[in-house]
Parts: structure tokens; sequence; C-alpha cells
């Protein structure tokens, strides 16, 4: 299986701390239109985030944080979200 690069800065924060702040090579977020994937040179795109689970990869290692809502901005392998717990 071929190793997954490391390209995307996902950082998540929350209106009390900062909660996430790591390189990733996924990322998959709750959108109140559906679930959806950022990789390695994603579209720009700004959406609102529903409850559920943001799951990212860290090397061999995938990882999942649960919210309540939020939003989120994606632009130059890049993720920052908002979000409330």
């Amino acid at each position: 299986m071929p190793k997954r690069t490391v390209d995307i800065l996902l950082e998540i924060i929350s209106p009390e701390k900062m909660l996430v702040h790591q390189m990733v090579s996924t990322v998959e977020l709750p959108g109140t239109k559906g679930r959806f994937m950022v990789l390695r040179g994603h579209a720009p795109l700004i959406s609102s985030l529903e409850a559920g689970n943001i799951t990212y990869t860290v090397g061999d290692l995938t990882k999942s944080l649960r919210i309540a809502s939020g939003f989120v901005e994606v632009c130059k392998n890049h993720v920052s979200a908002c979000v409330e717990l």
C-alpha cells in the first residue's frame, strides 16, 4: 500500500481553546449537506457543519473528534474548523 503524504494543516478550534493543530493526510467532515472528505489539493470552500465526527488521518492512525456544530474553511491545503462541542 502506498504511503500517504502528510500535506494538510488541520486546525480545529472551539470558543474555549485550540483542539487540534496538526499536519494530516485526510480530513472527513460532517457538512450540513452531507459528509465530505478533504485531500491534498482540494478546491477552496466554506461550509457549515452539523453534529457528527471530524475524522482525520495522521500516518497510519485515524483520529476522531465529536462536534455539535460549526463552520469550516478549506484553502491551499489548510483546513480551519471553528466548532462547538
